[in-house]
C-alpha cells in the first residue's frame, strides 16, 4: 500500500489511501476492512480498486470504489462491487454495507442499484447514502 500511495498523483485518492493504510496499521486483525482491493482483469491488467472504510461496532461497513477512466462503462465496477459486497455480507460481524455517491454521478448510482443497494434517505458528505443488508 505504501508504494501505491507514493505513486498516486491525485491528492484526494492519496489522502483516502493513506487513511486506509492507517486503519490497517491500527487494526491489523481487521485489515480486510481497511485494505485496498485491486480490480484486475484475468490477464493482470489493473482497471480500478475498491475498499471498505472500516467496520463499525454495529456491523456496518462502507464501500468505496473507482474504475480507471478508460475502463468505465464496461461493467467492471458492477462485477467487483457485487462480488465483494456478497462476500462482506457473508461475514458474521457484518449487518449491512453502505455507500455514498454524488447526486450527479448517475453511473455510480446505477452500479449500487444493480448490486442491490437501496437509498437510505440519508445524505452524507459525498452525497446520497445507499444500504444493502443480507437477504
Amino acid at each position: 500500500m505504501e508504494a501505491f500511495i507514493a505513486a498516486e498523483t491525485d491528492p484526494e485518492l492519496k489522502k483516502a489511501y493513506s487513511e486506509m493504510l492507517d486503519g490497517c496499521l491500527r487494526h491489523p486483525d481487521q485489515r480486510q476492512w481497511y485494505a485496498m482491493w485491486m480490480i484486475e482483469l484475468q490477464d493482470g491488467t489493473h482497471v480500478g480498486d475498491l475498499c471498505f472504510k472500516g467496520l463499525d461496532t454495529d456491523g456496518a461497513t462502507e464501500i468505496g470504489y473507482g474504475i480507471s477512466e478508460d475502463r468505465q462503462g464496461q461493467g467492471y465496477a458492477t462485477e467487483a462491487v457485487g462480488a465483494v459486497v456478497d462476500w462482506a455480507l457473508r461475514q458474521p460481524a457484518v449487518t449491512r454495507v453502505e455507500a455514498e455517491t454524488a447526486p450527479d454521478n448517475k453511473a455510480s448510482r446505477r452500479v449500487l442499484e444493480k448490486c442491490g443497494f437501496r437509498p437510505s434517505g440519508v445524505v452524507g458528505e459525498e452525497g446520497s447514502r445507499f444500504v444493502r443488508k443480507p437477504a
